[in-house]
């Protein structure tokens, strides 16, 4: 028998799914960055950093999806702990360059157990993580679209 799709029922919800998941690896990520003294978004932060310090304020964003006004008090939080410095970039007057301070550096040793502890927290094996979220970027592209909304048949 056919699921009835109309009717709402969050076992039907994929964003409900996802909504759940999140919030559990919000969890899950939290005893884990309170030693380092950061947040989840200001981890994200810094993970950028770390991979390619020297970023502007647009490129963290870009990679993070976040938009200016969301990304600057976390900046400006993460400056205020001694982590990055933001000034204005030298080729571009108008563009803020974000770069590690030595404090920002260091902590990079501290949070290398970070991915691991979460594999292992999954019980998926590298693969099937890299594979799910693979799945998941897809579906949020296919919904960022602007035809997303015109076919209204599956579960939400």
């Amino acid at each position: 028998m056919p699921e009835d799709l109309s009717a709402p029922d969050l076992s039907n919800f994929v964003c409900f799914s996802l909504y759940a998941a999140s919030h559990a690896f919000n969890r899950l990520y939290q005893p884990l960055l309170e030693p380092l003294g950061l947040t989840y978004p200001q981890y994200l932060v810094m993970t950028v950093l770390w991979g390619s310090d020297g970023k502007l304020v647009g490129e963290i964003g870009s990679k993070l999806l976040l938009v200016s006004s969301t990304l600057t008090p976390l900046l400006k939080r993460l400056e205020g702990a001694g982590l990055v410095e933001r000034a204005r970039d030298q080729k571009d007057e108008r563009q803020v360059r974000v770069r590690l301070t030595e404090a920002g550096r260091a902590l990079r040793v501290q949070a290398e157990t970070i991915p691991a502890c979460v594999l292992a927290a999954t019980g998926l094996s590298i693969t099937e993580l890299r594979d799910l979220r693979n799945r998941i970027d897809q579906l949020r592209e296919a919904v960022s679209t602007p035809t997303a909304l015109g076919d209204n048949s599956g579960s939400q």
